[in-house]
Order: structure tokens, then C-alpha cells, then sequence
């Protein structure tokens, strides 16, 4: 395991990393070279303590590797069901240990509203704005003068 200098709550166990290993995808070494890939181990702890901290990609520290990295091998293993498989391995395990009551479920959860949320039928704000945006057809003149005098130009 590489030196990690975070806390070791944002380190994954070693019992915990012998069964979430052989769900990761394999990544053969590149042929034609170029920089090595980040230790597995390092990116999943990096992915943990994103999502435990909520930290943004780019804030987690430069021990577990690059941000937009982790971020990126996140991405793919999400695609891959890496997680959805380990989430089903930790319910198999859970499920032998103690026993899950399948016949029984409960789902928690809160809805509030937003704090600066407004009013819920607030006035519709004016669109005004969306008009300088908006494409102009190439028989009509722009609204904006060209900088150079007071001449009007044509759109394209």
C-alpha cells in the first residue's frame, strides 16, 4: 500500500481491499509506454474519501493522486458495476453473517425545501435577456454597431 499521509478513516482495510480487488477491472501495461497507471488501491481510497467527505474531485488531497484522475477511473468503474457488484458482495456477506429480513424494507429520507429557494409559485423571472443570444437571421442586421464608426454590419 502506498504512504498515504491522511487519516487511516480514509484508508480502506485490508480485509475490505482482498474482496474489493477482484471486482476491479485489469489494466495491462501500455505497449508503447507512457506514464504508469496510479496503484488501484490509492484510487479506490481516493474515490472513498471523495465520497465520504464530499469533497469536490479536485480538493481531495495529492496523496491518493490526481483529482480529474480518480474522478476518471470513478467514472469507469460506475460503468463497469464495479460498485453495484460490491455493494451486492457486502449484502451476500451481511446476509450470511447476521441475515437480512428481505420480507421487510424501510427507505428514509428528508425533503425540504431549498433556504434560499423562494416562493413556490413565484413570479417567472422576465426573459428579456435572452434576446441578445438569440440567432439572427442572414437577411436581418445585427443590433450591436461594428466598433468602427456607426456602421452596421450583417451577420454571417
Amino acid at each position: 500500500m502506498a504512504d498515504i499521509n491522511t487519516s487511516k478513516f480514509h484508508q480502506i482495510h485490508d480485509a475490505l481491499w482482498e474482496r474489493m480487488e477482484p471486482l476491479l477491472p485489469k489494466y495491462p501495461p501500455q505497449p508503447k509506454g507512457g506514464r504508469p497507471r496510479l496503484p488501484l488501491r490509492n484510487v479506490a481510497n481516493g474515490i472513498f474519501y471523495v465520497l465520504c467527505t464530499g469533497a469536490q474531485w479536485k480538493a481531495m488531497p495529492s496523496e491518493f493522486g490526481s483529482g480529474s484522475a480518480i474522478h476518471a477511473y470513478f467514472q469507469e468503474w460506475v460503468q463497469l458495476g464495479v460498485f453495484a457488484k460490491l455493494w451486492r458482495l457486502a449484502l451476500e456477506e451481511y446476509d450470511e453473517l447476521i441475515g437480512i429480513d428481505w420480507q421487510w424494507q424501510s427507505l428514509d429520507g428528508t425533503m425540504t425545501k431549498a433556504p434560499l429557494g423562494g416562493e413556490k409559485n413565484r413570479e417567472k423571472p422576465d426573459g428579456s435577456w435572452q434576446v441578445g443570444r438569440q440567432t439572427v437571421a442572414a437577411h436581418r442586421w445585427t443590433r450591436y454597431p461594428h466598433r468602427r464608426g456607426d456602421q452596421r454590419r450583417q451577420c454571417a
